[in-house]
């Protein structure tokens, strides 16, 4: 029920964030497995994305901790009030640093906007699993086809 009570509100400081976050928020890191962030954006962060990633190298790289980004697309370059955010790119350009940065930190990339999704890690390993399943099958069917006929 508290998700309910927030309000969206940031900014682009991106570095600001993650640095809060991995040093702060983080106290207990030592006690988990594993652990995750997950950004949800609508644009390019302020920084540039070679700092971000190998800031985000660094950060991940002792821990077993993802970054994992969700970007949405939205049809304009400009936010609800009209201010162009202090560091532009166009939605490819976007998705190409995120993604970037993703891999940096080890973590997953999903990119949607409201024609659906473009691009996802989890559904290009989901269709990666089942193309190797429908080869596996194809394979074991030839294998039965063949024996049947030597019998």
């Amino acid at each position: 029920r508290w998700v309910l009570s927030l309000e969206c509100k940031g900014s682009r400081n991106f570095m600001s964030a993650l640095r809060r976050a991995v040093e702060v928020d983080f106290k207990d890191k030592d006690k988990h497995e594993s652990q995750g962030l997950y950004l949800l954006s609508t644009g390019i962060p302020d920084q540039e994305t070679h700092a971000i990633s190998s800031y985000v190298a660094e950060a991940c790289g002792g821990l077993d901790l993802q970054l994992h980004v969700c970007l949405f697309s939205v049809t304009e370059a400009t936010d609800s009030s009209g201010i162009i955010p202090a560091r532009y790119a166009n939605p490819g350009e976007t998705a190409s640093a995120f993604k970037e940065i993703v891999q940096a930190a080890n973590g997953r990339f999903h990119w949607f906007g409201e024609a659906g999704i473009f691009e996802s890690d989890d559904i290009t390993s989901i269709i990666s699993e089942m193309e190797k399943a429908k080869n596996y099958s194809q394979k074991c069917a030839f294998l039965v086809e063949s024996l049947k006929q030597r019998s």
